[in-house]
This record gives C-alpha cells, structure tokens and sequence, in this order.
C-alpha cells in the first residue's frame, strides 16, 4: 500500500515467465514503461516445417499463430528424411548436377512451400540428417567435393532464381552440414575432409550468389566453460583458423547445446563471440540454431532407454519443466550475442513441439507466449534485485503505450510471493490487465482479469509455470495495434 492508493493484487501460480534480466525472487519487480530499452529479439524460431508425417499431419494453422521467424531445415521427417538432405534431392552424384532432370524437387517443393505459406523464413541446411543407426549411410564425406558443391548451387538456383521449374523464394541463409565433429552419427571422414568441403562450398555460393549468407559449422560441442573463462574446442579453433587461412566465407557462425540450465545459452554465446573475434570472425552474425532443453543433463533415455523410461524423458522436455525452461532462455538470450536461434524443433519429432499426433505440448504455449510478447515493438526496463538463476522477466509496449505484455519464467525453486509493479503505463486513465498462464493444468489459459486505477499490480508467482500478463489502457483511449 502505496500513499493510500488500492492495490490490485493477483495471485497466480508462476512456472514460465518472460522477463528482462534475472532479479530477486520474493522481491518487487517493476516495469518502467518510461524506460525503452530497444527492441525484443524474435529468437522463436523452429527446426523444420508444418508437414508431417508424409503430408497427414500439417501443423501451419498452429505456425501461423506461433510466427517463428525462421525455419531451419533439419533432419526433416526423421528418421527416414526424404525432403531436403542432398540424397533426397540429388540421389545419384554419378549424374550431372547442371542438368535440372537429375534432381528431384517436388517433395521439398511442397515441404518449403508450406512454410513459406505461413510467413516463415528459412534457414537451408545442405548436408545430411542425423544417423544414430549401426551402419551410415549418408554421412560420409563426398567423393567429389567440387561436384557436391555444384549439388549445393544447383539446389540454391531452384528455390532463388526459379531454375529446373523452381521458385523466387529468396531465401537468405544457406548452412553447411551439422555437426561435423559428431562422429560417426554425422560425420565419417576427417576434420581435414570437413575444413576442405566446407571451404569449397561456401567459396562457391559466394561466388555465384553473392547476395546470400553463408555459414556454419553447425557445431555441436562448441567447447566448455571454465570459470569465467571459455575454453574452445580443438575442432572449432582447427575450422576457424582454417577459414582464416583459406579465406573462406563465414557470414554466420551456428552452433548447438542441449542442457538443464537455460542461463548457459547466454553465458556459452558471450564466450563464443570472443573466439570468433580473435579469429577474425567478430561480425558474423552468431546462430543458435538447435537448442532444447535436456531433461537431468542425460542423452541416457534417448540413446539407451525403452519404454517407460524413455517416454517419461521427453514427457518431461515437452511438459511443465520444459516450458519454463524455453521460456527463461528466450529471455536469458535477449542480451546476449545470438542474433539467430531454432528451437529443436517445431514439429512432431519427439523433441517437437507437438506430439506424434499434432497435439500442441506445454512448450508449445511457452513458446507462444514468448510470441504475443515479440509482437510487442518497444521493449522497456524491468528491474530489481539481482539474484543468480532467479525468475527471469521481460516486458515490452506497443509504440502507441496502449498495450503492454509482461512475460515471467521461475524456471527453479519453490513458490514464494512475487510482487509486479507497472509504472508509467496509462496515467490518468487506469488499465486492464489479464493473466495467461501455462502450467500443467493449463494451456496459455486466462487465470484472473482486472482493471487498475493505479499504475502497477501485485502478483504471487510460483515454480514452473508461465504467465503472460497484458494490459491496456481502459475504454476511451484510442486503441492502436500492435
């Protein structure tokens, strides 16, 4: 109680919370919605498309609601990919791959088009998808690494320049393999046959397009922190001192960390940037494109585990836990280098967003949730007391200041009272709030709704669950979009 203002309060139980910055749990939280701070970074995107399994499954209606802004093109209808990898596309490196009849493009024709329909870009990844099978079978380093790369150009002009039938989908980002240093699952050949293949093939899309990016390595063990420190892995600083050497086109770096703490993303991607720009490559854009949250740091139940242990461990990435993990890294990463990230991924895989039947999972929610806050365009400063791996909360306007989203995660811990002041938002005229919350009980459901004839409310968060909560000034006000 404020100089005899009432107080509205709201108590909700908090799991996944969108936040600016990590500050004390049990303590006040307060947007400043006089302070712009920038803009909220659309780190939302996904790995592959809408369809699934052979076409029976088409999730765009959900994608269109979700607006990922990019879609990375990766281990696409796994396990048995028959869209996009380079066999699937040019299944005899015998042939000629100047002749446009020795590819074939309809099943990725539709597979793009359909993610293209939903306004989302694409990030096209050229190689292979994972082989987690006893024997490889695609994997393995072209024989030909001249001709490959003309695969690579040939499949580029398809979708860019309309050639063999094709399309103007101008798109942008154009990566080179994955996870080359995850052997043998992605990669059979030497580091030396990877530096050389990749240094090839960006050489010759730069080359030819010069007005795409190009980029990778897609790299799955980037390296480790020590401390404060980070300490690279021998394959990342062998690729860019080899790019270094050779010249080789590095428009943006990717890489790739699965993990139970979503407050190493942001710690991973600073120490990352650093090795970049000792090598040279400070201004490639930095690309976080496959992330996901690893249920007790253990690939145990995914590599080894059956039955019940197996589905209670992607229950447990897909569920609560997973949700308020998404939501705490998509805000942990708002001050960090990456420019660019994909979830892994959007689709019915069991690392999707969406069951094997198309039903959306709680992650899913988190995920939207994030969205409705990104539609946002001016973000504005939530403060507090700074406490290491607390609730994280992130708060943004539109430019008219008649609508606001404030976004919180409480990723670990229990449930204690969390206080949520608003300040400088609709003076004189009041505002109605809601709050949208994703638990395990609910799918980004409205829990409470107000109005507040002062500037700021009061809310009781608890673990492991998301809220949204948005306001706007009261009837009478001009409402303005987004």
């Amino acid at each position: 109680m404020r100089r005899g203002v009432d107080v509205r309060t709201v108590q909700v139980c908090l799991g996944i919370v969108c936040v600016w910055g990590c500050v004390g749990f049990g303590a006040e939280y307060v947007v400043d919605c006089s302070q712009h701070i920038g803009t909220i970074k659309p780190l939302h995107g996904v790995n592959n498309g809408p369809l699934n399994e052979g076409e029976t499954i088409n999730l765009s209606a959900d994608y269109r609601e979700l607006e990922p802004p990019l879609a990375r093109l990766h281990d696409c209808e796994w396990p048995n990919p028959d869209v996009v990898d380079i066999h699937a596309v040019f299944p005899d490196m015998s042939k000629d791959p100047t002749v446009a009849e020795n590819y074939t493009f309809s099943r990725t024709d539709n597979y793009i088009q359909a993610i293209i329909d939903t306004g989302t870009g694409i990030v096209y990844r050229l190689g292979e998808s994972i082989e987690h099978s006893r024997r490889k079978y695609h994997v393995h380093p072209p024989e030909d690494v001249e001709k490959w790369a003309q695969v690579c150009l040939g499949i580029i002009r398809h979708y860019n320049e309309g050639w063999a039938n094709g399309f103007h989908h101008n798109i942008r980002y154009w990566e080179i393999w994955n996870e080359p240093e995850n052997r043998p699952s992605m990669w059979t050949g030497t580091d030396e046959q990877f530096f050389r293949m990749y240094a090839v093939t960006a050489r010759r899309i730069k080359e030819a397009f010069p007005e795409v990016k190009v980029g990778g390595p897609s790299i799955g063990a980037p390296g480790e922190l020590r401390g404060d420190s980070f300490e690279a892995s021998d394959f990342l600083k062998a690729f860019l001192a080899y790019c270094r050497e050779h010249g080789s086109p590095l428009d943006f770096f990717s890489w790739h960390l699965y993990t139970d703490d979503p407050w190493l993303h942001g710690r991973k991607a600073r120490g990352l940037h650093g090795v970049l720009e000792r090598y040279g490559f400070g201004g490639a854009e930095m690309h976080l494109n496959e992330w996901n949250y690893l249920p007790d740091n253990d690939w145990g139940p995914m590599l080894d585990g059956q039955g019940v242990v197996r589905q209670r461990w992607y229950e447990k990435m897909g569920g609560p836990n997973g949700a308020a993990f998404v939501a705490t890294v998509l805000m942990d990463l708002q001050d960090s280098p990456v420019d660019v990230a994909n979830y892994y991924c959007g689709d019915t895989n069991p690392f999707g967003l969406f069951n094997r039947f198309g039903a959306p999972k709680k992650t899913y929610y988190a995920m939207k949730a994030f969205s409705m806050l990104a539609r946002m365009p001016v973000r504005v400063r939530v403060s507090g007391p700074a406490v290491a791996e607390g609730p994280v909360v992130c708060a943004a306007m539109n430019r008219e200041a008649t609508k606001l989203a404030v976004l919180a995660a409480h990723y670990r811990g229990d449930d204690r009272p969390l206080r949520l002041r608003i300040d400088g938002f609709g003076p004189g005229r009041g505002f109605e709030w809601e709050i949208l919350r994703v638990d395990a009980d609910r799918d980004l459901e409205p829990v409470e709704a107000g109005a507040a004839d002062n500037d700021w409310i009061e809310a009781a968060f608890g673990a492991q669950a998301v809220i949204l909560v948005r306001c706007h000034v009261q009837a009478g006000a001009s409402a303005a979009g987004r």
